[in-house]
């Protein structure tokens, strides 16, 4: 006798037997019904329907469940009579099965307690479905829509008039079948599920540890890698020393020499042979360990299927309850997924789907005057690609306008009409992930909040995975979703801040890049370098980890590139150590939400290791960005690395601030500049300067101030400081001598000698 497929059954009550094949048989039901709802006539769909309805009837009856007894039996009947063409399964039909389905559902996961309550309470409605079951034939049938356009007295109403008639006519119990109908349905089994997942997981951190373990063998063969070759060292000098008594002719030491380098071949013949055992054991000892952990993750993974069974329904109810008729195709549901993945992304899939049909999907009518079949459709495909899971969402239906998605940025004054006019189709479509953000003008149940897609983008940027939409308009949408195969494994890259190990997921690392000093630039106290045309910010990893400042005294600092577009940061780290595959393990909760930290691992030789979130990074350097918090990279030691002396030009004109820092690069100095007197003030006490050239009237601070602060600062008072301003009066002059200034030159007279001169005299020439 073959085993059955759930294994030990012998726990479960009879009543929980009846749970799980009532879970099971109605999906079949479900997916049958739908089946011949669009292809009318499939055999094979009523064969297996009548065999699901005969089950549940069945084993109802064991359990003593009359109600689902009698459905069972009604169903059964109007599928012998649609075997023999006696009925057909029209939309209407399909409608009334479909709400006895969602009663047998209802009554399955009644328990005992509260089953007589529950019957009583909705004694009508049951007894409504089962009449409706009942006279089934007596339904009448729609006239089916044209198949090609055709003049129409007021194409505007037509879809309204054709939506009425195409209202189920069986309501739900209490509107709790819509519920079930609108989302999957939990299974009966998920007590035990929940625990074979916390298996999986003590498993998965038992075959990591053992890989860990492999690992740690490597080091031990380097070391008698290293003993032998001392060994041999050894071995060659007795050989020479032999070779040297041998030649001295005396008897004696010939035989003791020769006794000796008898007994070295024996000794290097064991250390060949247990390096080479050891070097296989723990080949095979990694192959078995990543063995064990390939199984694991394999027994997490589920097939795409599990996690979408309710979408075919859903979609076809919630468009019959707008007036279209809307299938839903799915390709891929094989592919398989990480288990908590597609526990997670199962809201978000479903809000794409309600979002295509309310907002993408035209009437029938509609439909068919574009030139389109009556019948949307909606296609899910998941695959694999690249070592990522790939999800992509499509619609025949209007598509977006992206002429209303420009006009409302304008209107929220998101964006002003000369820059909303120059955004591409893509930077438009972004928008539509925003808070708040819809395109229709009123709200109902379904949308116009402006909250789907925001969940949709927010859930799968948890999961560390990206969306990307796309629209052809009056062809249709299109949403492009990838994920990572699973969370157990993350591929992440190790970085070193402070003496530490973290991690960062390959997914979020957009670059690894090693920045010279002296490509390193200063505005507004904020230090920054050019990467492929683009100005990129520069942040110190232990400053916004809040583990010190690490002066660096090297030549170039190793950089890691983290966010897209306007969020894009580049983190200075201590070192790369490179890319590893780390079995993720959680925090434990008594931590709470660690700041900037998703999760914790160990790394091949055991170390731990913390994992980077990198959203939760990127917030917290943009609130030091907002706070003027960051710190000056690479301060200590970059005084022994200056080759040229370095000025700080402080002017609110960037006119005349740039004409100086280019006069100054030419002459071989280095320049930063400030905008204004604060940004000065700033920038001047987080770096080594030799001298400072301000302007005097500024916003918030003017150079007057400035040079005052300058002064009286314990650490800066000895730093000369010139003022170049338009102000030529003798008492402008005596105002910026008496603050401190060492120098004083009107703009009036300026020219570029000059003020070469003028930098000469305080500090002389560029080299230190």
């Amino acid at each position: 006798m073959s085993q059955d497929q759930h294994g030990d059954l012998s726990a479960f009550s009879m009543l929980d037997l009846f749970r799980m094949e009532a879970d099971s048989q109605t999906q079949i039901l479900t997916d049958g019904l739908l089946a011949m709802e669009r292809h009318a006539g499939d055999a094979a769909a009523v064969e297996a329907m009548m065999r699901a309805a005969h089950s549940i009837k069945g084993a109802a009856a064991i359990v003593g469940l009359q109600v689902v007894v009698q459905l069972a039996h009604g169903m059964e009947d109007s599928f012998v009579a649609a075997q023999h063409g006696r009925l057909k399964l029209t939309p209407e039909r399909v409608d009334v099965l479909l709400s006895g389905v969602d009663l047998i559902v209802q009554l399955s996961r009644l328990d005992d307690a509260g089953a007589e309550a529950w019957l009583a309470a909705n004694a009508a409605q049951i007894e409504q479905t089962l009449h409706a079951i009942a006279g089934i034939a007596n339904l009448p049938e729609l006239p089916a829509l044209p198949s090609a356009p055709a003049p129409m007295p007021a194409p505007a109403a037509a879809p309204a008039e054709a939506a009425e008639p195409q209202a189920p006519v069986v309501s739900g119990l209490a509107g709790e079948e819509l519920e079930s109908a609108a989302a999957p349905a939990p299974r009966t089994g998920a007590v035990p599920a929940k625990a074979a997942a916390q298996n999986f997981d003590k498993l998965l951190s038992l075959a990591s540890e053992s890989r860990i373990n492999a690992h740690q063998m490597h080091p031990l063969i380097g070391t008698l890698q290293r003993f032998k070759r001392n060994q041999s060292s050894l071995f060659s000098a007795i050989e020479h020393l032999h070779v040297a008594i041998a030649r001295s002719g005396d008897p004696g030491l010939m035989e003791k020499s020769l006794l000796a380098l008898q007994k070295t071949q024996p000794l290097k013949q064991f250390m060949l042979e247990h390096i080479a055992d050891i070097e296989t054991y723990e080949r095979r000892l990694l192959a078995v360990s990543q063995g064990m952990v390939d199984e694991v993750l394999a027994l997490r993974m589920r097939p795409f299927r599990d996690g979408i069974h309710a979408f075919p329904r859903m979609v076809r109810d919630l468009a019959r309850s707008l007036g279209k008729e809307v299938q839903l195709e799915i390709d891929g549901e094989d592919t398989l997924v990480d288990r908590d993945i597609l526990a997670k992304i199962e809201s978000p899939l479903n809000h794409m789907l309600r979002n295509a049909i309310d907002h993408g999907m035209e009437g029938p009518y509609e439909r068919i005057e574009a030139g389109k079949e009556a019948m949307g459709t909606i296609r899910m495909e998941a695959r694999h690609r690249a070592g990522m899971l790939s999800i992509e969402i499509s619609d025949d239906g209007r598509g977006v306008d992206l002429e209303k998605i420009r006009q409302s940025v304008i209107e929220r004054k998101m964006a002003g009409p000369a820059m909303a006019a120059a955004l591409s189709p893509g930077e438009l479509l972004e928008f539509l992930f925003l808070p708040a953000f819809s395109l229709k003008a009123t709200a109902n149940q379904l949308s116009g909040r402006g909250v789907g897609l925001d969940i949709v983008h927010e859930t799968i940027r948890q999961q560390n995975g990206t969306v990307r939409l796309e629209s052809e308009p009056g062809r249709g949408f299109r949403a492009l979703i990838t994920l990572p195969l699973t969370q157990s494994i993350v591929r992440a890259l190790v970085i070193d801040v402070q003496g530490e190990a973290y991690a960062i997921p390959i997914v979020k690392v957009e670059s690894v890049v090693r920045v010279p000093q002296a490509a390193i630039h200063t505005l507004e106290n904020k230090q920054f370098f050019e990467l492929k045309g683009e100005h990129l910010g520069l942040v110190s990893a232990a400053q916004v980890l809040e583990l010190g400042e690490t002066p660096s005294s090297a030549e170039d600092l190793p950089v890691v590139v983290i966010g897209r577009g306007k969020q894009s940061y580049a983190l200075v780290v201590d070192a790369i150590r490179g890319e590893q595959s780390l079995a993720v393990q959680a925090i434990d909760p008594i931590f709470g939400k660690m700041r900037d930290i998703s999760a914790a691992a160990l790394l091949d030789d055991g170390e731990p290791v913390l994992i980077l979130d990198v959203p939760d990074l990127l917030l917290s350097i943009d609130k030091l960005l907002h706070e003027g918090g960051l710190h000056q990279l690479a301060q200590a030691g970059h005084a022994q690395q200056r080759r040229a002396k370095r000025i700080l030009v402080v002017d609110d004109s960037l006119t005349v601030r740039e004409m100086e820092r280019k006069l100054l690069l030419a002459r071989g100095f280095e320049v930063d500049v400030a905008i204004d007197g604060i940004d000065g003030w700033n920038v001047v006490r987080s770096g080594e300067y030799d001298l400072v050239i301000t302007d005097v009237d500024m916003p918030r601070m003017d150079g007057i101030e400035l040079v005052s602060l300058i002064k009286k600062d314990l650490h800066l008072h000895k730093l000369p400081v010139m003022i170049v301003s338009y102000k030529d009066r003798p008492e402008d002059r005596a105002r910026g001598l008496s603050a401190g200034a060492d120098y004083y030159l009107t703009k009036g007279s300026f020219h570029d000698e000059t003020l070469l001169d003028a930098v000469a005299d305080l500090i002389g020439d560029a080299r230190l």
